[in-house]
């Protein structure tokens, strides 16, 4: 079985995204073309994760998410995660690993995201773009799982959660 169309064209081409629509024998789908993303768990010293409360214009509301972003071109996707870091919240340094690599929704977008956790991150100051309006938030890392319902974004709630599964099991009360 093949799994390349019979037929392309660029519908849209915009600075962000373009738009392919593709011929699959009697079928037409139109894909999203992305470059590319990450999103990053950061835990800094005192075992604080710093999320990023932000106007999502299409959801019509702020959401509180992971800070990540967009890949530049030639970029490596933990390249972009320590700029994207370092950019929205001012954070530097720390152990990185990658938990995941996805696609964010393939049923029409060509995004494939790099989720990345780090630990013992630095605070520093921030240099959001001009578009950018972020507000720190910040949770220990004690009370991730008990505010989850407080996440509507998806990346956010994977990223969360893969990164709760890498800590060891605790025992006892606490």
């Amino acid at each position: 079985m093949s799994f390349e169309p019979d037929a392309a064209r660029t519908a849209y081409e915009g600075r962000l995204i373009g738009l392919t629509v593709e011929r699959w024998g009697d079928h037409e789908r139109e894909i999203v073309e992305h470059p590319g993303a990450v999103a990053i768990v950061a835990v800094d010293d005192a075992g604080s994760v710093t999320l990023v409360r932000q106007l999502r214009e299409p959801a019509r509301k702020r959401l509180l998410e992971l800070p990540a972003g967009t890949a530049e071109p030639g970029e490596e996707p933990l390249e972009t995660a320590r700029r994207e870091l370092q950019e929205e919240c001012g954070l530097t340094g720390g152990v990185w690993r990658e938990l995941a690599a996805f696609w964010t929704t393939p049923g029409f977008c060509r995004e494939r995201m790099h989720l990345f956790s780090v630990e013992g991150v630095e605070r520093g100051e921030a240099c959001p773009a001009a578009d950018e309006e972020l507000e720190l938030v910040r949770w220990s890392v004690t009370e991730i799982a008990a505010r989850l319902h407080e996440i509507e974004d998806a990346k956010t709630l994977a990223g969360l959660l893969l990164y709760l599964r890498t800590l060891p099991e605790r025992t006892g009360p606490g």
